[in-house]
């Protein structure tokens, strides 16, 4: 019996010696994922296991290139992270839910969601390549002072679903596709120099922007492309009355309507929804013909929205490393 015991005993102290070693080097600051069996972790759900919860310091996640199949969720209790792909075409997290799959409504279809704070994306692309049937969202956000770099959204009807109000959103050199209301949500988001590919003749934006916010969507410097075919693409409808959409200095291809904005067949809507545009160029960008209730800002009313602390809030102090000083 005494045998037995101490055989017992012994083994609970390896255990324990055991997870107090295991813990104790567990909290790394760099994180390695590889599908080949080849870094820390085999996917990107195993890798939040091992960032430690509201730590104060940076940890790079580096994810290598490969197909992850699975439904991300970045989880409230982590920022201050990067998940750095190798290459954007070559790592890529894909899934393939849509919203009439057993009744599941638009926002659990998301193949990526981000509820931490202060994350940022590289090279990375983000898919749900769920057949037309319904919804889809590739990237769903709920957290603040979220960026994507050099990221790549694949999808058709809703593909970026910027989830929650009052969040700051910076898009850099991201390329963005879907059919109908792929960018849409409350968040105020910056798109800076980044590829908006419309895949089906349809809308590109649905801002939900509250009434009190002051910018919505502003898209700045980028390119307006479209599928071959397709030729009646709309910058914005408004998902609610107020929703604030401005394109600035963008090259749009021909496939934009010469009327640029949609009332979602409400007139009401006419009276409140902010839409504005200013110094865009291309065969979509003629101004003649856009619905009268939209906007031509001013030079003095864009140079705004080259001034950081105008789009995201006057008491706002943040600005991403990767963000270009503006004038």
């Amino acid at each position: 019996m005494k045998n037995y015991l101490y055989v017992v005993w012994t083994i609970l102290i390896l255990a324990v010696a055991s997870m107090q070693v295991q813990a104790a080097g567990q909290w790394k600051d760099t994180l390695v994922v590889a599908r080949d069996g080849t870094g820390d972790y085999r996917t990107l759900t195993e890798a939040m296991e091992g960032i430690r919860a509201f730590m104060d310091y940076k940890v790079t996640v580096l994810i290598k290139n490969g197909v992850y199949k699975e439904k991300v969720i970045v989880p409230s209790w982590l920022q201050n992270v990067d998940f750095v792909g190798e290459s954007a075409e070559g790592t890529v997290i894909t899934y393939d839910d849509h919203a009439n799959i057993n009744k599941m409504g638009t926002f659990r279809t998301y193949t990526l969601k981000v509820e931490g704070n202060n994350i940022t994306f590289r090279n990375l692309t983000i898919e749900n390549n769920a057949a037309q049937l319904g919804q889809a969202v590739a990237l769903h956000t709920e957290g603040d002072r979220l960026v994507f770099v050099n990221c790549r959204f694949l999808g058709n009807q809703d593909t970026v679903y910027t989830g929650v109000a009052g969040t700051r959103l910076y898009f850099l050199n991201c390329y963005i596709e879907g059919t109908t209301d792929f960018i849409f949500g409350p968040s105020t988001a910056l798109f800076e120099a980044c590829v908006i590919h419309s895949k089906r003749n349809s809308y590109i934006t649905a801002a939900s922007t509250p009434a009190n916010v002051v910018v919505g969507y502003v898209f700045r410097d980028c390119k307006l492309t479209a599928s071959e075919g397709v030729d009646k693409v709309y910058l914005g409808r408004p998902w609610r009355p107020y929703a604030a959409t401005v394109f600035i200095g963008c090259d749009m291809g021909k496939h934009i309507c010469p009327a640029g904005w949609d009332n979602w067949r409400n007139a009401e809507n006419e009276k409140t929804a902010r839409y504005a545009e200013y110094g865009n160029k291309g065969e979509g960008a003629e101004l003649a013909g856009r619905a009268k209730w939209a906007r031509a800002l001013t030079s003095e009313e864009a140079a705004r929205y080259a001034d950081w602390a105008y789009i995201f809030g006057l008491c706002s102090d943040w600005q991403p490393a990767d963000a270009p000083v503006k004038p």
